[in-house]
């Protein structure tokens, strides 16, 4: 077996375990939001009061952290939760996951973003940062890839400091995460027109990042 062909077998045996990760995970949402269609154990997590959400924020910090999904585990907190407090949870354990995110980068650097970034991604967004600065950083947010890729990646860049890191992580992840409340609102509650609304929001947020992703090729 040749050097090519071990890297492709770790590669390989990689997502393996990252795609049976993901599975297991759908499978423990989905069972949970069947258990708890009375509500049951959303009532005995409520009744945990503020240890109860305190364990959710770094759930949510520790589940961004890595390449796996978070919106499953965002509809878990809508339906425990609700709409709108579920929405401000999830979005606090994201900007936790970005500060954690940008002190394991300064500290490990480079050998630990290679091991978690492509290299074409890494390209992606370094480029963006270099032409634009804090504006390109912003605009790499919105591309077509996973926030927890571009925070590795902008925290091991020097140029970048602290304040517009986590300002532009913070404010980016607004409109998807509102357009995901608003479905689960529309579906749960059968009120179509936020239904509507927030599709809309959510397609614009992807058509955004689509375009934006394009500009780099003309």
């Amino acid at each position: 077996m040749n050097l090519k062909e071990s890297v492709d077998k770790l590669k390989l045996r990689k997502h393996g375990w990252l795609g049976l990760i993901i599975m297991a995970f759908t499978v423990f949402i989905a069972v949970f939001l069947y258990l708890d269609r009375r509500n049951q154990i959303s009532s005995i997590i409520l009744s945990l009061g503020a240890f109860g959400v305190v364990v959710a924020i770094l759930l949510m910090s520790v589940v961004c952290m890595t390449p796996m999904p978070s919106e499953g585990l965002m509809v878990l907190f809508l339906k425990v939760y609700g709409v709108y407090w579920g929405t401000v949870f999830a979005w606090l354990g994201s900007n936790l996951s970005t500060v954690v995110i940008f002190v394991i980068a300064r500290y490990y650097g480079q050998r630990l973003m290679q091991k978690l970034v492509t290299p074409a991604r890494f390209k992606l967004i370094d480029n963006w940062v270099k032409r634009k600065g804090t504006g390109g950083l912003f605009v790499a947010r919105l591309l077509p890839v996973p926030a927890f890729a571009v925070n590795y990646v902008a925290g091991t860049i020097p140029s970048i400091r602290f304040w517009p890191y986590l300002w532009t992580a913070a404010i980016s992840i607004i409109p998807y995460y509102v357009g995901t409340s608003l479905v689960f609102l529309g579906i749960a509650k059968e009120v179509w027109h936020w239904l509507i609304v927030g599709g809309a929001a959510i397609i614009a947020f992807w058509s955004a990042g689509y375009l934006l992703n394009r500009r780099r090729f003309e």
